[in-house]
Formats: structure tokens, sequence, C-alpha cells
């Protein structure tokens, strides 16, 4: 079930018809019509959208939580924090994150306890990852080739977010984005994998 089934069913289960719903969250009908459809697979205003259906953006979005009470409860059991580039180049070295100091965000799938996440920056991964998306890395996920990674570069002061490309001995940082130069930048034991990117927030 994705974010169109969850929207429809919790409006049908509402007794709501979509101009209803419209005018709750204050646009046009055709717009409930596109997410409901799946042509709009990211609302910007999810947040009304989801107090007018008395429930939470996380369970629109990745359909964690109970769409009841409105309660988020990660499937894991567990919330992750948003971290910085920076911070993740030395996420191995940090043990403990105050929860005051960070967000944190319910993680949908199963991952490690260590596992972080971090919102993209620039556009080298268009067009899979837009700038601004979460992606969520798990430090214990074996990578292998073709895996997006987040990894450090030790002549650099962060992180960096790119597909890592295995060809025989040797290893690559690859860009997605067909018009960003040094596509591959070659690592030799210059880089440290911080971790695996094991799902995916869409930017809203």
């Amino acid at each position: 079930m994705d974010i169109s089934s969850r929207v429809k069913k919790l409006r049908i289960k509402s007794g709501m018809t979509q101009l209803q719903l419209a005018e709750m969250v204050g646009v046009a009908q055709n717009s409930i019509q596109k997410i409901e459809s799946g042509d709009t697979k990211n609302p910007r205003n999810i947040e009304a959208l989801a107090r007018a259906l008395q429930t939470t953006p996380e369970f629109l979005r990745f359909g964690v939580g109970d769409m009841d009470n409105a309660t988020v409860v990660a499937n894991a059991g567990h919330y992750l924090p948003l971290i910085s580039m920076v911070q993740a180049g030395v996420w191995t070295d940090i043990h403990e994150v105050a929860p005051l100091d960070v967000e944190l965000y319910p993680c949908p799938i199963k991952c490690s306890k260590r596992s972080f996440i971090v919102r993209v920056e620039g556009e080298s991964m268009l067009p899979k990852f837009e700038e601004g998306d979460l992606i969520y890395v798990d430090p214990d996920a074996q990578v292998e080739n073709g895996s997006y990674v987040v990894a450090r570069l030790d002549d650099e002061n962060q992180a960096t977010f790119k597909q890592l490309i295995i060809d025989g001995n040797k290893k690559y940082l690859k860009a997605l984005n067909p018009d960003w130069p040094n596509k591959f930048v070659e690592i030799n034991g210059n880089c440290t994998i911080v971790g695996k990117v094991v799902f995916t927030g869409k930017a809203l």
C-alpha cells in the first residue's frame, strides 16, 4: 500500500468525498484526485492532509504508526537521528546522540541501531535523488557493487553520498547526474564507507 491507497482508504473511512477533503486541506479537488491516482507521490500539503484525515504525515508517507489515533510507532521499534553530512563523516566515532540535540524520525524498515538519516545536499545524484531527500544509512549493512553509500574521503572534512561501483580490483564513487563533472572518483584506501543507504524518504 502506498500514499495514494492510504489517502483513499482514510478518506472513504471518514465518509468524505474528494471535494470535501480538498476543501479541508485548502486545495482543488483535482489535487486530491492526483494523489489518489498516484500521479502526485509527494504532496507538499501533506501536514494539512494528515490533519484532515486524522492521522500523521509519517503514516501517509511510510505507513508507519496507528492511523486511528495518530500515534507514531516505528515498525522497527526505534527512531533515527537526522544528522549533517559533516557529522556523518565521523559517525563511526559517535556513540551517543542526545535526543534533545537532534531531530528524530521513525524508521519504517528494519535496520541496525547505529543507523542514521542524512538530508541529500546538492544535485550530484539527480534524477534519482533530489536535494532535500532523506536517506536512511545503516553502517552495519553489507555493501556491494551498485550500492548507494555515504562515504568519507580522508582528505575532506565531510562525507559524500554516491553510488559504489566495484570493477575488479578497483572501486569508484559514482555521481548519477549525467551532467556532473568527475562522475567517477576512484577510491584506493583513501576512503571509508560509512554506511549503506537502505531507505529513502522523498522531499516534500
